[in-house]
Protein backbone atom coordinates (compact mmCIF):
# COMPACT_ATOMS: atom_id res chain seq x y z
CA UNK A 1 0.00 0.00 0.00
CA UNK A 2 1.07 3.46 -1.02
CA UNK A 3 2.28 5.39 2.42
CA UNK A 4 2.52 8.75 0.87
CA UNK A 5 -1.31 9.48 0.33
CA UNK A 6 -2.93 12.54 1.90
CA UNK A 7 -6.27 11.63 3.49
CA UNK A 8 -8.94 13.84 4.10
CA UNK A 9 -11.14 13.26 6.70
CA UNK A 10 -14.03 15.93 7.65
CA UNK A 11 -15.46 15.76 10.95
CA UNK A 12 -11.95 14.32 12.11
CA UNK A 13 -11.43 15.84 15.54
CA UNK A 14 -13.40 13.11 17.88
CA UNK A 15 -15.16 9.90 18.03
CA UNK A 16 -14.99 7.75 14.56
CA UNK A 17 -13.59 10.53 13.00
CA UNK A 18 -10.52 10.40 15.39
CA UNK A 19 -10.38 6.64 15.22
CA UNK A 20 -10.00 6.89 11.52
CA UNK A 21 -7.30 9.32 11.23
CA UNK A 22 -4.91 7.80 14.26
CA UNK A 23 -5.38 4.47 11.38
CA UNK A 24 -4.50 5.88 8.17
CA UNK A 25 -1.28 7.85 10.24
CA UNK A 26 -0.50 4.52 11.48
CA UNK A 27 0.10 3.53 7.77
CA UNK A 28 2.02 6.50 7.18
CA UNK A 29 -0.25 8.63 5.29
CA UNK A 30 -0.34 12.20 5.45
CA UNK A 31 -3.94 13.04 7.49
CA UNK A 32 -5.25 16.19 7.33
CA UNK A 33 -8.13 17.16 10.01
CA UNK A 34 -11.52 19.33 9.12
CA UNK A 35 -13.86 20.10 11.11
CA UNK A 36 -16.19 22.89 12.12
CA UNK A 37 -15.27 22.65 15.65
CA UNK A 38 -11.41 21.16 17.33
CA UNK A 39 -9.53 19.79 14.42
CA UNK A 40 -6.18 21.79 15.16
CA UNK A 41 -6.22 20.61 18.95
CA UNK A 42 -7.28 17.00 17.59
CA UNK A 43 -4.88 16.81 14.81
CA UNK A 44 -1.96 18.29 17.16
CA UNK A 45 -2.39 15.24 19.44
CA UNK A 46 -2.38 12.66 16.27
CA UNK A 47 0.86 14.47 15.07
CA UNK A 48 -1.51 15.39 12.12
CA UNK A 49 -2.71 18.48 10.13
CA UNK A 50 -5.77 20.60 10.85
CA UNK A 51 -8.33 22.79 9.41
CA UNK A 52 -11.36 24.29 10.69
CA UNK A 53 -13.79 23.88 7.80
CA UNK A 54 -17.29 24.18 7.43
CA UNK A 55 -18.73 21.04 4.63
CA UNK A 56 -21.93 23.18 4.61
CA UNK A 57 -20.05 26.32 2.88
CA UNK A 58 -18.09 26.09 -0.32
CA UNK A 59 -16.08 28.75 0.29
CA UNK A 60 -14.91 27.26 3.35
CA UNK A 61 -14.33 23.89 1.23
CA UNK A 62 -12.97 25.69 -1.36
CA UNK A 63 -10.14 27.38 0.71
CA UNK A 64 -9.33 24.64 2.94
CA UNK A 65 -8.58 22.17 -0.44
CA UNK A 66 -6.45 24.94 -1.84
CA UNK A 67 -4.02 25.12 1.39
CA UNK A 68 -3.98 21.04 1.99
CA UNK A 69 -3.15 20.67 -2.04
CA UNK A 70 -3.57 16.80 -4.07
CA UNK A 71 -5.89 14.60 -2.00
CA UNK A 72 -5.85 10.90 -2.62
CA UNK A 73 -8.29 9.66 -0.06
CA UNK A 74 -11.48 11.51 1.09
CA UNK A 75 -13.36 10.83 4.10
CA UNK A 76 -16.62 12.31 4.17
CA UNK A 77 -17.10 11.61 7.55
CA UNK A 78 -18.56 14.90 9.10
CA UNK A 79 -22.64 14.81 9.86
CA UNK A 80 -25.09 15.78 12.78
CA UNK A 81 -26.83 12.68 14.37
CA UNK A 82 -27.95 14.69 17.52
CA UNK A 83 -31.43 15.27 15.15
CA UNK A 84 -34.33 13.10 17.01
CA UNK A 85 -37.64 13.09 16.33
CA UNK A 86 -40.60 11.13 15.24
CA UNK A 87 -42.84 11.92 11.92
CA UNK A 88 -45.28 13.95 13.63
CA UNK A 89 -43.52 15.66 15.86
CA UNK A 90 -39.78 16.91 13.98
CA UNK A 91 -39.79 20.30 13.59
CA UNK A 92 -39.21 20.99 9.68
CA UNK A 93 -35.92 22.97 10.33
CA UNK A 94 -34.46 20.41 12.15
CA UNK A 95 -35.27 18.22 9.26
CA UNK A 96 -33.52 20.40 6.87
CA UNK A 97 -30.76 20.93 9.10
CA UNK A 98 -29.80 17.69 9.40
CA UNK A 99 -30.00 17.19 5.28
CA UNK A 100 -28.09 20.13 4.93
CA UNK A 101 -25.08 18.84 6.44
CA UNK A 102 -25.13 15.16 6.20
CA UNK A 103 -26.21 15.00 2.59
CA UNK A 104 -25.47 18.29 0.67
CA UNK A 105 -22.45 19.02 2.89
CA UNK A 106 -21.18 15.64 1.48
CA UNK A 107 -22.36 16.43 -1.53
CA UNK A 108 -20.27 19.66 -1.74
CA UNK A 109 -16.98 18.04 -0.07
CA UNK A 110 -17.03 15.35 -2.78
CA UNK A 111 -17.58 17.50 -5.86
CA UNK A 112 -15.01 19.69 -4.81
CA UNK A 113 -12.88 17.33 -4.36
CA UNK A 114 -13.34 14.70 -7.06
CA UNK A 115 -13.15 17.61 -9.76
CA UNK A 116 -9.53 18.32 -8.44
CA UNK A 117 -9.08 14.69 -8.77
CA UNK A 118 -10.58 14.59 -12.22
CA UNK A 119 -8.23 17.37 -12.94
CA UNK A 120 -5.21 15.57 -11.48
CA UNK A 121 -5.98 13.29 -13.45
CA UNK A 122 -4.36 10.18 -11.07
CA UNK A 123 -7.64 8.85 -9.20
CA UNK A 124 -8.35 8.63 -6.25
CA UNK A 125 -10.88 7.22 -3.15
CA UNK A 126 -13.69 8.30 -1.70
CA UNK A 127 -15.12 6.84 1.85
CA UNK A 128 -18.75 8.22 2.92
CA UNK A 129 -20.04 7.38 6.77
CA UNK A 130 -23.59 5.94 6.24
CA UNK A 131 -25.51 3.98 8.58
CA UNK A 132 -27.38 1.23 8.71
CA UNK A 133 -30.11 2.91 10.01
CA UNK A 134 -30.42 4.12 6.39
CA UNK A 135 -31.56 0.81 5.52
CA UNK A 136 -33.53 -0.78 8.69
CA UNK A 137 -35.63 2.10 10.71
CA UNK A 138 -35.69 2.84 14.42
CA UNK A 139 -38.56 5.35 15.33
CA UNK A 140 -37.31 8.69 16.56
CA UNK A 141 -34.22 8.74 14.35
CA UNK A 142 -35.83 9.06 10.93
CA UNK A 143 -34.65 12.43 9.77
CA UNK A 144 -31.07 11.32 11.01
CA UNK A 145 -31.46 7.74 8.85
CA UNK A 146 -33.41 9.12 6.10
CA UNK A 147 -29.89 11.45 5.68
CA UNK A 148 -27.81 8.45 5.50
CA UNK A 149 -30.11 6.33 2.93
CA UNK A 150 -29.29 9.67 0.79
CA UNK A 151 -25.76 9.22 1.27
CA UNK A 152 -25.85 5.78 0.33
CA UNK A 153 -27.47 7.30 -2.83
CA UNK A 154 -24.79 9.89 -3.59
CA UNK A 155 -22.30 6.91 -3.00
CA UNK A 156 -24.01 5.42 -5.95
CA UNK A 157 -24.47 8.05 -7.98
CA UNK A 158 -20.47 9.01 -7.44
CA UNK A 159 -19.11 5.72 -8.47
CA UNK A 160 -20.94 5.36 -11.29
CA UNK A 161 -20.18 8.97 -12.57
CA UNK A 162 -16.39 9.07 -11.64
CA UNK A 163 -15.54 5.43 -12.76
CA UNK A 164 -14.18 6.52 -15.47
CA UNK A 165 -11.34 8.48 -13.92
CA UNK A 166 -10.13 6.06 -11.52
CA UNK A 167 -11.90 7.00 -8.72
CA UNK A 168 -13.25 4.66 -6.57
CA UNK A 169 -16.36 5.99 -4.57
CA UNK A 170 -17.83 3.37 -0.96
CA UNK A 171 -19.82 4.06 2.18
CA UNK A 172 -19.43 2.66 5.30
CA UNK A 173 -22.67 2.02 7.10
CA UNK A 174 -22.12 1.01 10.84
CA UNK A 175 -24.70 -0.02 13.37
CA UNK A 176 -24.53 1.45 16.96
CA UNK A 177 -20.65 2.64 17.56
CA UNK A 178 -19.45 2.92 21.13
CA UNK A 179 -18.15 6.76 20.74
CA UNK A 180 -17.62 8.75 23.88
CA UNK A 181 -21.14 10.22 23.09
CA UNK A 182 -22.74 7.10 22.99
CA UNK A 183 -21.12 5.84 25.99
CA UNK A 184 -22.05 8.54 28.07
CA UNK A 185 -25.84 8.53 27.01
CA UNK A 186 -26.30 4.94 27.30
CA UNK A 187 -23.79 4.27 30.66
CA UNK A 188 -22.20 0.31 30.98
CA UNK A 189 -25.36 -1.81 32.16
CA UNK A 190 -27.61 0.47 31.73
CA UNK A 191 -31.36 -1.33 30.14
CA UNK A 192 -30.60 1.45 27.14
CA UNK A 193 -27.51 0.39 26.33
CA UNK A 194 -28.66 -3.73 26.62
CA UNK A 195 -31.67 -2.53 24.55
CA UNK A 196 -29.67 -1.88 21.56
CA UNK A 197 -27.35 -4.78 22.14
CA UNK A 198 -29.80 -7.01 22.51
CA UNK A 199 -30.53 -6.47 18.53
CA UNK A 200 -27.07 -7.42 17.48
CA UNK A 201 -26.57 -11.11 17.06
CA UNK A 202 -22.94 -10.78 17.75
CA UNK A 203 -24.32 -8.97 20.85
CA UNK A 204 -21.72 -6.05 21.52
CA UNK A 205 -21.84 -2.98 19.68
CA UNK A 206 -19.28 -1.51 17.59
CA UNK A 207 -15.90 0.19 18.17
CA UNK A 208 -14.94 3.07 16.16
CA UNK A 209 -12.02 0.96 15.36
CA UNK A 210 -13.95 -1.44 13.65
CA UNK A 211 -15.51 1.16 11.83
CA UNK A 212 -11.96 3.06 10.94
CA UNK A 213 -10.70 -0.63 9.92
CA UNK A 214 -13.40 -1.23 7.62
CA UNK A 215 -12.52 2.36 6.15
CA UNK A 216 -9.18 2.09 5.39
CA UNK A 217 -9.90 -1.14 4.16
CA UNK A 218 -12.19 0.32 1.12
CA UNK A 219 -9.84 2.95 0.75
CA UNK A 220 -6.60 0.87 0.14
CA UNK A 221 -4.85 -1.32 -2.66
CA UNK A 222 -6.84 -4.68 -1.53
CA UNK A 223 -10.53 -2.84 -2.23
CA UNK A 224 -9.09 -1.73 -6.08
CA UNK A 225 -12.44 -3.45 -7.37
CA UNK A 226 -14.57 -2.35 -5.37
CA UNK A 227 -17.05 0.77 -5.47
CA UNK A 228 -20.86 2.12 -5.47
CA UNK A 229 -21.12 -0.82 -2.08
CA UNK A 230 -21.96 0.09 1.08
CA UNK A 231 -20.73 -1.68 3.80
CA UNK A 232 -22.46 -2.51 7.27
CA UNK A 233 -20.47 -2.74 10.21
CA UNK A 234 -22.75 -4.02 12.59
CA UNK A 235 -22.48 -7.25 14.05
CA UNK A 236 -25.13 -8.96 11.54
CA UNK A 237 -27.95 -6.44 12.50
CA UNK A 238 -29.68 -5.98 9.05
CA UNK A 239 -30.02 -9.45 9.20
CA UNK A 240 -32.30 -9.02 11.94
Amino acid sequence: MTSARTVLVTGGAGGIGRAIATAFGALGDHVVLADVHGAEEAAAALGARGLTVDITDEGSIARALDEVGPVDVLVNNAGLLSVHGRLLDLPAADMLRILRTNVHGTFLVTQQVARRMVERGKGGAVVNLSSIGGRQPTPGMGGYESSKAAVDALTRWAAVELAEHGIRVNAVAPGPVLTPMLAAGLPEGSPARQAWVDRIPLRQLASVEDVAAAVVFLAGDAATHITGTSLPVDGGQLLT
